[in-house]
């Protein structure tokens, strides 16, 4: 068998590239969405993103905690180890630019900061394309906190999970700083339900489920979640979520894992594509 080589000087920089743009330049939808609102302190979301791009201050000031979801061909290597490449464009990005460092070393007792908003949260899935892809999340304390984790009654209809849902956003969605990129991971055990949740968030914004079922509820929560009519920042005008997707996977007969999370207005999310640069045989 032959083994593909990633080189990690160029992941690196692609991914610094990328990092530095989502922290500094709202994508076209979300500058869509923003500059089509004409709600309480709308000016001034409209200034943040144009002075954010033109002077490359970050859009929030909390340039959140990077998580990492890194999709490799089974065959493919890393001229370096994973995580040093990723943890390394995060250091440089997040030191050379006027970025929050928004890590700390330990949870409970000293919460030192670490002072390059390193390490960021890596998840490795093994596949058999031919090159990798790195799906990021720059994500923020504050709707990072939104995350739920449900264990559901294993006989729950879907009405039962549209509500449950649909109570979290409405009783915390102002808290996430709305409109809010919504992810739902179902199935698997408890801890995968909570990263197909975030892997849920990677997702374009128009993309489509490709079961029809669950493209009918991502429909369903998405169409209930507008109904509440939370709004721009909690303000009551415009949306209260730009989008919902649905990640699943098979469970055990007993359990029915629902999680919620959730991305900001500014859904600071990117993608980086890498060939291998040389092939060796196993």
């Amino acid at each position: 068998m032959k083994i593909a080589i990633v080189d990690a000087k160029r992941l690196e920089e692609k991914l610094i590239q990328q990092l530095q743009r989502v922290n500094t330049t709202a994508n076209d939808f979300v500058t869509n969405q923003v500059h089509a609102y004409e709600g309480p302190f709308s000016d001034v979301l409209k200034r943040n993103i144009t002075v954010a791009q033109q002077t490359g201050l970050p859009l929030c000031q909390d340039t959140g905690m990077v998580e990492f979801f890194v999709f490799a061909g089974y065959n493919i290597v890393f001229s370096e180890p994973l995580e040093e490449i990723l943890n390394n464009a995060v250091k440089k990005v997040y030191s050379s630019n006027p970025f929050r460092y928004s890590v700390v070393s330990e949870p409970l007792y000293e919460r030192k900061n670490t002072h390059d908003n390193t390490p960021a949260i890596v998840h490795l899935f093994h596949t058999r394309r031919e090159d990798v892809e790195v799906r990021f999340l720059v994500k923020g304390g504050g709707s990072e906190n939104l995350t739920k984790l449900f264990m559901a009654s294993p006989s729950a209809n879907v009405h039962e999970i549209i509500e449950l849902v649909v109570n979290h956003i409405k009783e915390h969605g102002a808290k996430g700083c709305p409109p809010l990129n919504v992810g739902i991971g179902m199935g698997g055990s408890a801890d995968k339900a909570v990263v197909l949740s975030k892997l849920a968030l990677t997702k374009s914004f128009d993309e489509t489920n490709e079961d029809s079922r669950y493209a009918q509820l991502e429909d369903e929560i998405y169409q209930r979640l507008n109904e509440l009519k939370i709004g721009f920042q909690g303000l009551f005008v415009g949306p209260t979520v730009y989008s919902v997707h649905v990640e699943y996977a098979p469970t055990h007969i007993a359990n029915l894992p629902i999680a919620v999370s959730v991305d900001c207005y500014l859904c600071r999310k990117g993608v980086v594509r890498i060939e291998p640069h040389a092939t060796q045989d196993l």
